[in-house]
């Protein structure tokens, strides 16, 4: 690495990344299920729970020199469990329904995305470490995340899909995105920003696949059981996949 880099305080974008922010989307929806259905604290607790932990996770990830695993991919895990259960809420409680609330989300995250281009010229992982891009980020972050969850319920089940139907559509959906992305040197920060949409409905629907009943075309797994799962495969992959923090150019523009 040059030694002109600036250092991002995100994962560089590799194959790793997304094996673990997919683990990391679905056990944010299994943990955040596991609360407010199977320990029956309801959307609003859990979406308090979850909102406060994701809060102070964030200003310790901010606060932090550089880039550390451990801490962003808890912070990442928080932010798909709270945006899960925001989601839920919205669609569940408040009445919503997942279309309305998959618009609206989406709208939320469009925003941000201007927001944050309109204040730093730049909507680019790889300028993610300083207190202001960071805030940018974590707000898009986990309004993509609350997206991820409405979307995924709106395609497994308002369309008629089913779980493994809209599953197998989000890991085309992606892998087109992320085979893009990696193919060409043009529109990379567009095609990464639509990669990382398409990842939290594609943990959403793989949750649903593994908790829900047979007749509903899902495992009948148990949520905690799945949570300790896919938690356990997900810190085997911190551990044993590399990961080094993003980096650009001392001149590129911020």
């Amino acid at each position: 690495m040059s030694k002109d880099a600036v250092l991002s305080k995100v994962p560089a974008v590799t194959l790793g990344f997304w094996v673990i922010k997919i683990l990391a989307t679905t056990l944010g929806e299994t943990g955040g299920d596991t609360v407010t259905m199977t320990m029956d604290l309801g959307y609003l607790v859990g979406t308090a729970i979850f909102l406060s932990l994701l809060v102070v996770l964030v200003v310790v990830q901010i606060a932090a020199k550089k880039f550390h695993p451990a801490l962003y991919w808890a912070t990442i895990v928080a932010s798909t469990t709270a945006g899960t259960t925001v989601a839920d809420f919205a669609d569940r409680s408040l009445g919503i329904g997942y279309t309305g609330g998959s618009s609206v989300l989406l709208a939320f995250v469009l925003i941000c995305l201007c927001l944050w281009y309109w204040s730093e010229g730049t909507v680019s992982v790889e300028t993610v470490n300083k207190p202001r891009v960071e805030a940018f980020y974590w707000l898009t972050i986990t309004f993509s995340q609350t997206l991820g969850t409405a979307l995924g319920d709106w395609l497994a089940d308002t369309s008629g899909l089913g779980y493994l139907g809209a599953a197998g559509g989000f890991v085309v959906a992606l892998g087109l995105v992320a085979g893009a992305y990696y193919s060409t040197n043009h529109y990379r920060v567009a095609l990464l920003w639509a990669a990382v949409n398409q990842n939290p409905p594609l943990g959403a629907t793989v949750c649903d696949f593994f908790d829900k009943p047979f007749n509903e075309g899902g495992l009948n797994m148990s949520r905690p059981v799945a949570s300790a799962i896919i938690a356990a495969a997900m810190i085997a992959c911190i551990l044993l996949i590399p990961q080094r923090a993003g980096s650009r150019p001392q001149s590129a523009s911020s």
